[in-house]
């Protein structure tokens, strides 16, 4: 009797062995994706300080941050760092000393205004520069003291790097120690008026006051000018860097 090769087949699983094969590996791709959605969840509730990122400008379609993003507006060590600036070199700001409020960053525009428009909050002690898109950049000033105040529209007409500082002569009444100075204090780290001014002209006249720089960082946030609105140094270099003719500015 010859004998009969057979060959074996394999064994085709069953419809019920391939669904237990394949629902394991649905179940883990549902729980990835469950945890990548609350993954995104979290982060819309987390606040995001986008002016501590390095960021580069780069499009991205229909998604954007909720604010701008900005080359000059970065960590605090890197926009308060010491430079060489038109032959003075800048000293570096102690950014951990100084309320962090205080600090340049990019903020939801609260004013109302024109894009390209300067507001000062004396209330609040902060200076917005208004941005299109619905954004403000915003820095930290000192303002007057109570009685040195000045409040309005005007027009900054022109700024200056490094100005002279000419103390009026109500000033040199009040304080005849800055007498030497009649004819004008030349630029330079221990100016009164810093890195930068603008000048704020109210139909056509200066009215004396004057948006600057100051050397004395930790009188941002306070109110002991003789009624300028004074900024860090390192501010007013980057606000001066980004006005342009004759500037509408509101103190409030």
């Amino acid at each position: 009797m010859s004998s009969v090769s057979r060959t074996s087949s394999p064994v085709q699983p069953s419809p019920a062995t391939a669904a237990d094969d394949v629902q394991p590996n649905r179940r883990q791709a549902l729980i990835g994706l469950g945890a990548l959605s609350l993954g995104a969840l979290a982060g819309c509730s987390r606040t995001i300080d986008a002016g501590s990122l390095q960021l580069d400008e780069v499009t991205t379609g229909s998604i954007r941050p909720k604010i701008s993003v900005d080359r000059q507006v970065t960590r605090p060590e890197v926009m308060y760092a010491s430079f060489s600036d038109e032959g003075f070199m800048l000293p570096a700001v102690p950014f951990d000393k100084v309320d962090p409020r205080f600090r340049r960053q990019i903020v939801v525009d609260p004013t109302g205004e024109a894009p390209g428009t300067i507001v000062v909050h004396l209330q609040e002690r902060f200076l917005y520069f208004v941005q299109p898109g619905g954004d403000a950049l915003r820095y930290g000033v000192g303002i007057g003291r109570d009685g040195f105040r000045w409040t309005g529209r005007a027009n900054i007409q022109y700024g200056k790097k490094w100005p002279v500082w000419t103390p009026p002569k109500e000033m040199i009444a009040r304080k005849p120690e800055v007498a030497k100075w009649a004819n004008g204090q030349p630029g330079g780290l221990e100016n009164p008026l810093g890195a930068r001014a603008l000048y704020i002209f109210k139909d056509g006249v200066d009215t004396g006051y004057r948006i600057h720089g100051s050397p004395e960082w930790w009188s941002i946030g306070q109110a002991l000018s003789s009624g300028c609105v004074r900024m860090i140094n390192q501010d007013v270099i980057d606000l001066y860097n980004r006005v342009s003719g004759k500037t509408p500015v509101v103190v409030v």
